[in-house]
């Protein structure tokens, strides 16, 4: 995982850029009022330029990531941070500082916005929520760095604003030379273009191994949106045991799962539904009926979790030796590609079974190795360039009456498999058909007949031992329905490059998984604006003043700027060590426990401070009591709220349209920081501070209850998971809703 993690600490420097930004015009624009003699107003259009470029960047930088891609936009990030440095560095007049002010902003904007796709679609679903809270970190990181940058020059004769503003190009080139030279581009979406050589690259880079063929898979089922799931439930277990204690008549419901040895063989079966995942995901079930106004995806969620371990392990649990069990049979399967280029060739077909090596002519699909049965050896596949998928002939694999299924582990415990269940039903009309199944155990220990024996470590179960897994169940991502009436040998599947949009999928966001994910990605971004952390900000030099803090400062001999400017320091480097606690937990705890834990303390924190404001204890009280307040408040925040939005809005979305949706969530994040930025003043002379943070503790409150009733845990679980999950609670909520 070490490639992931350097990619991700080098994407996350565009984070610490913002940080370094936010601090330095806080600290130069003391200076800067001063030399341009600036008027209150003017002042604050300078300060708020970039919040400006930021928020205008945001409404076309989600849709241009998925269409030019996720690595030229953090390219041009550097870009603009770089020449906007320049520029207020140069800067003669206002004018031209509001212009570079509105460079900086845009490529703030950028980075905001996608370095959190970009760390998402990279990391491993173990450790994805680690790395995704680098930005909060880095960010905070650059601001501590930058107020210490700011206090050194306060202490010169005369501090020139312009070198303090100008000193972003440097660290901005370092970003500029990582973008280019070292930052590959996102797997999924050279996926999701049909550049499948490229992203296999990627990952064999990323993850630090050759076959990478189960991610690949992974990926490629993440192109689809919607379309038709549905949980199941299957006994896995050794064939022979399942042979003696089935019923008569359900040899057809039965599915094979082949051994990483010869003769060695698992057989799964279809049952009724009694696991937690198969009963949360019934309407009306008394899972869902026990908390009122309760998400069914929150219950979907959290009845995966209870099954997970409380480590980021990246040990399968369901069936140890399972990825070895795909494609087995002929070793250098694992070499074979799924060619894009070779789709412009004529009269070749990219599933081509031609020999070669690494090459983009003769690419398999790393996707399925499908079994034939007796009446298939004899078809020929057609040759086309939108083709069924070729099909491995190996004898001791051929079984005939029962399902063939290949499969990989993807990560936090979930397999994933395709099953070939077609066959003439009475009317002579086919039934079943190509099947994605995502497996996750749902398996406790039991006696031999009618209960479950979960996998023992890395061991394979002992003979009468089985296991009980719930599914996820669909129509593959590639799967054509029109391809089907041409009657190909195997599952008709087309390639990636052919489903591949130029533009952004705007009907996409029409799907009622993808309106769920927005409604709770867009409801947890403007909660967290409201929720105080710009008021807090605003009102702690006033706080620390009240504390004695700033005239312990200038009895040092410190002026009162460079004694504020120190303050504002020890404030964010006391975030650091909070926002390393929140990045072991982020995997282990999970976003939705940290913050029902974390917002609560927030809420108690606010009411606090209202309550020193409103009663006098005395002037060191009630400073002491505001200091407590605060300090508990940003380290509370920035362990939950601050980095979770993102992390979550970077999660929930399907492939094709992760940029668009995450943009459409960023917008809503910045004009609510425009709001709050500049009602705050309005409010302060209205209502005061202890109406401000009454406000400020209400939301909160409303905060804790949304998360509790809309937000699901997505700890360690694969991506397209995620939004198939979305996808099934959107429908069990229109069912409900119908009923």
């Amino acid at each position: 995982m070490r490639g992931a993690a350097l990619v991700a600490i080098a994407a996350t420097i565009g984070n610490f850029l913002q940080g370094w930004d936010n601090a330095t015009i806080a600290g130069a624009i003391v200076y800067i009022k001063n030399d341009l003699n600036l008027g209150t107003s003017v002042e604050g259009l300078v300060v708020a330029m970039s919040l400006i470029g930021a928020t205008a960047i945001t409404t076309c930088s989600g849709a241009i990531s998925d269409w030019l891609g996720r690595r030229p936009m953090l390219i041009m990030s550097s870009m603009l941070y770089f020449v906007s440095g320049l520029v207020m560095l140069w800067s003669p007049n206002v004018y031209i500082l509001c212009l570079a002010r509105l460079l900086d902003g845009f490529g703030i904007g950028l980075a905001v916005t996608l370095v959190p796709v970009y760390i998402s679609e990279t990391a491993p679903s173990e450790i994805r929520g680690l790395l995704n809270t680098l930005p909060q970190f880095t960010g905070s990181g650059g601001m501590f760095l930058s107020y210490c940058m700011v206090f050194g020059m306060s202490l010169m004769d005369s501090p020139s604003w312009r070198l303090m503003l100008g000193v972003l190009s440097i660290p901005s080139l370092l970003y500029f030379a990582f973008t280019v030279f070292y930052l590959p581009e996102s797997p999924r979406w050279l996926v999701s273009k049909g550049r499948m050589l490229e992203a296999k690259q990627v990952l064999q880079r990323l993850r630090s191994r050759e076959d990478v063929s189960g991610e690949m898979a992974l990926l490629v089922e993440g192109l689809g949106i919607g379309g038709e799931t549905s949980i199941e439930e299957y006994i896995l277990g050794p064939a022979d045991e399942l042979d003696e204690s089935q019923e008569p008549g359900a040899d057809k419901d039965k599915i094979r799962l082949y051994g990483p040895e010869e003769g060695l063989s698992w057989v799964a079966k279809p049952v009724a539904g009694q696991s937690i995942l198969s009963i949360a995901s019934r309407p009306g079930s008394m899972v869902n009926q026990s908390i009122p106004l309760m998400d069914p995806l929150v219950t979907l969620f959290g009845s995966v979790h209870e099954k997970l371990p409380e480590t980021g392990s990246t040990r399968s649990m369901l069936f140890p030796n399972f990825g070895s069990m795909f494609s087995t049979a002929e070793p250098h399967a694992r070499n074979e590609q799924w060619d894009e280029e070779s789709l412009q060739r004529e009269g070749e077909d990219y599933a081509s079974d031609a020999a070669g090596g690494e090459s983009d002519d003769n690419l398999h699909s790393p996707l399925i190795s499908r079994q034939t049965t007796s009446l298939e050896k004899d078809m020929v596949p057609p040759a086309s360039h939108i083709s069924s998928l070729s099909m491995r002939r190996h004898s001791t694999l051929v079984q005939d009456g029962t399902e063939s299924v290949g499969g990989t582990g993807i990560g936090g415990g979930w397999q994933l498999a395709w099953k070939w269940s077609e066959r003439e039903g009475e009317d002579g009309k086919k039934e079943g058909g190509f099947k994605r199944i995502y497996l996750h155990e749902e398996g406790i220990p039991g006696s031999r007949r009618g209960s479950l024996v979960s996998l023992p470590g890395n061991d394979m179960p002992a003979e009468g031992e089985f296991i009980q897994a719930a599914a996820l169940v669909s129509q593959p991502a590639l799967y054509s329905k029109e391809l089907m009436d041409q009657h190909p040998v195997g599952p008709a599947m087309v390639h990636p490059a052919e489903t591949a949009s130029e533009g952004p999928v705007w009907t996409a966001l029409l799907d009622p998984g993808v309106k769920r994910a927005l409604l709770v990605g867009i409801g947890i971004q403007i909660l967290q604006q409201f929720s105080g952390i710009n008021g807090v900000l605003y009102y702690t030099p006033q706080i620390l003043e009240e504390a004695g803090v700033e005239v312990l400062l200038s009895n040092l001999g410190l002026g009162s700027d460079s004694a504020s400017f120190l303050i504002s320091a020890f404030t964010t480097l006391l975030m650091l060590p909070c926002i390393g606690v929140a990045m072991k937990l982020m995997d282990i705890s999970g976003r939705r426990r940290l913050l029902l834990t974390t917002i609560p303390v927030l809420i108690v924190s606010l009411i606090i401070l209202v309550f020193s404001e409103l009663v006098d204890l005395g002037t060191v009280v009630n400073a002491a009591i505001s200091t407590a307040c605060v300090i508990v408040y940003f380290c509370c925040f920035v362990m939950g709220y601050g980095p979770i939005p993102n992390i979550l809005c970077s999660e929930i979305f399907p492939t094709r349209v992760r940029g668009l949706c995450i943009a459409i969530c960023a917008l809503v994040y910045w004009i609510g920081d425009i709001i709050v930025t500049y009602t705050l003043p309005v409010m302060l002379s209205s209502i005061g501070l202890a109406g401000i943070f009454g406000i400020y503790a209400v939301v909160c409150l409303i905060s804790w209850v949304f998360v509790f009733l809309k937000v699901p845990e997505t700890k360690g679980m694969p991506l397209e998971v995620i939004t198939d999950f979305f996808a099934v609670g959107a429908r069990q909520a229109g069912a409900t809703k119908n009923e």
